[in-house]
Order: C-alpha cells, then structure tokens, then sequence
C-alpha cells in the first residue's frame, strides 16, 4: 500500500510537560537513554514502506531541527520522497502560526496536492509504540473506511480526560468522538494515529478552513463523524504518550524493563536515533550499578539503581542514584543522594547535595542548574 506520511511535532502551546518542555519541543523529548520521542513514529514510517514523510514544528522546536537535521539515520535521505520539515513562515497573504492540527497541514498543502500516494498517515510526534502501518492501511482499505483511527483500551486507572475518546459499535465503526471530554462516555483512546485518502483529507482542510476551522478531532473526527464512514483499529502493543511530567518519567521506568526495551532496540525492525560518537558507559572501581541504563560517555563512581541515565553523565564517588532520570551532560558531585526526580540537562550538584522526590510526584530540576 503506497502513503505518505505527516508526523504532528508542533509541540502546542500547553505546559503539560512543564519546565521540561520550557525551551524544547515534546517531541524532542530524551527517551530510553539513547532516543528521542519522535524517533518512534520516524521509525515506524519507514520500516513500513512509507518514505515520504513530513514533520510539522512550531513552538520551541531548535533542538528538534538539530536532531531532524540528517535524514539518513531513518532512511529517509533519498532522491525520490524523503523527509520535509515544516514550520510556520510569514507571506504577503498569511501572517499566522498554525492555529491548530489541521491548520498546520493546510498551511502545508502543496506537500499533499504534489504528492501522487493515495493515503495519508498522520501520527504525533509526542506517542512511544511500534507499529507497522501497513497493517493499518490495509484495515483501512478492508473496512472501506474513509477515514481510520487506531485505539487502545484504557489502561486502569487512566485519566481519560487527557485524550481523545471514542466510542464505537460491535464493528469498529466509531459512534462518536470526543476530544478531552469532562466526562468520558467510552473507554478507547485514540493514539492520535489516523489512516485517511490524500484526495479526501484535501478536500476536508479546504472545506473546514474555509469556515474559519482548524482542528483534526474536533472540526473533523467530531464534526463528521456521522457523515464520513470512521473505523476504529486497535492496537494491541505497547502504547504511551507525553502529555504529562508523571508520563515522561513512567515511559523512561518502563525501558528499565528489557520485554519493552528489547521491543524497540532488539526486535527487528529497530527504531533509530540520530548517534553520537562517544565512548561506551564506564564503570570505575567501586561504582555499584543495578537496574539501570548508563548512556555513552557516562562516567560512574558512585551507586545507582532503577535509573536511565543519558549522556556523558558522571556520577561521584558515594553518591546514590535511584528511581532518578539524568539528562545529557549532568555532573553530580561526591556523597550526594538523587531519588526520584528528574535532573534535566547540564545540572550540576556539588558534593552532598540531596534531592528527593516521590514517585507521584518526582522533582524537577531545570537545565543548567548549579546545586
């Protein structure tokens, strides 16, 4: 099945993330010890054949340019198709930033209009999973869909309120949809992952822009969607997205388990990252390392435990890493404890310095940060 791909990376205005997502996009986002949250969806267009994809930035987005800055780590730097980095730029007859998710494929419709791909796959930049997206297309296609969205049952305990929720009949044609709703109806949240006709999703964006509308779920999933035939697909995978500082630091927990982090770095296909060329983690005498990831170029002394470490970290002598994310470059000093929190990058601690935090509520310490 032939498609193109477009990748949500715009980041949105919302705070949901934070300090940490004060001066770069969620999709840029340090993920695992060696990945960045947009790897995945990158990852998964071109494993399923789609190569032709366009990612679409705004706010806070250098650090995403710098990592999207060679293609070929996705096998996407190619004479034919290849990636195409969108961002808003100002014109005699337009003046705006993107004003919301479909607005920002709007305003990049000549991508659609040259392409000759009779499907559309858009995902979000911000969603950890790993899915082939021809399996979706041909659902798609199967189904006679016009437009598709895959799903996943709520996990327990999940607070619906931060998603799209949807609600289908016994055969996954979609019923209804409701974006953040106060009071879910259904327990199926979209994963923001759509399967569309490049014609059809043409025709829409004119359609809805033309009457001053520029959202995807709500001016079209939720406006049309007893008009258009809609389909649920279920995803049956792992499936996270960022749309929280407690989510950020759960998806980082979770690659401390090796059935998901096996999934993405020894189960072919293998999601790539943009590399760095540095030396391996190294563990000097008396360093004490259970449970953990430890990112190239890091430099251990001290003990951690249950912890993902990114690079060139070093940790001193006697100190206690636990239940602890540690973003590139930071240095801790001797004799200091670090549980349950989130150092971003470049923080420095010196010698006996205590953070401490709690697993609901890990604390965050701000980039460049001297302790």
């Amino acid at each position: 099945m032939k498609g193109i791909g477009i990748i949500l990376a715009g980041g949105g205005s919302d705070k949901r993330l934070g300090k940490l997502t004060e001066s770069r996009a969620t999709s840029a986002m340090p993920i695992g010890g060696c990945y960045r949250c947009i790897d995945f969806t990158l990852s998964n267009m071109t494993h399923s054949g789609i190569n032709k994809v366009a990612v679409i930035t705004q706010y806070n987005s250098r650090s995403l340019h710098d990592h999207l800055s060679s293609s070929k780590w996705w096998d996407l730097g190619r004479k034919q198709g290849g990636l195409f980095v969108f961002s808003p730029y100002l014109s005699d007859d337009n003046s705006y930033w993107f004003r919301g998710t479909a607005d920002s494929i709007y305003q990049n419709i000549t991508y659609l209009e040259r392409s000759n791909e009779p499907y559309v796959v858009i995902a979000s930049g911000n969603s950890i999973h790993k899915i082939d997206y021809n399996q979706l297309i041909q659902y798609h296609v199967d189904k006679d869909a016009e437009i598709t969205i895959a799903y996943v049952p709520a996990p327990k305990d999940e607070d619906l309120r931060q998603y799209g929720v949807m609600d289908m009949d016994e055969n996954d044609r979609v019923l209804d949809f409701e974006e953040k709703p106060l009071e879910p109806q259904s327990k199926f949240i979209s994963l923001g992952l759509y399967v569309i006709s490049r014609k059809l999703l043409i025709d829409l964006l004119k359609s809805i822009s033309a009457e001053g509308r520029y959202d995807l779920a709500q001016d079209i999933f939720m406006r049309y969607r007893k008009r258009l035939r809609i389909y649920g697909y279920r995803h049956e995978g792992y499936w996270r997205t960022l749309n929280s500082t407690k989510a950020y630091y759960d998806t980082n927990m979770d690659f401390l388990h090796s059935d998901i982090r096996n999934l993405f770095s020894r189960k072919y296909p293998f999601t790539q990252t943009k590399p760095k060329d540095e030396p391996p983690a190294k563990y000097n005498f008396g360093a004490n390392v259970k449970n953990s990831l430890a990112g190239s170029g890091t430099i251990l002394n001290g003990n951690v435990e249950h912890s993902v470490l990114f690079r060139k970290v070093f940790v001193g002598e006697n100190s206690n890493i636990t239940n602890a994310i540690i973003m590139d470059g930071c240095r801790i000093g001797n004799n200091c404890v670090v549980d349950n929190a989130i150092l971003d990058k470049e923080v420095v601690l010196n010698d006996g310095v205590q953070i401490i935090g709690s697993s609901d509520n890990p604390v965050i310490v701000t980039k460049k940060t001297i302790l």
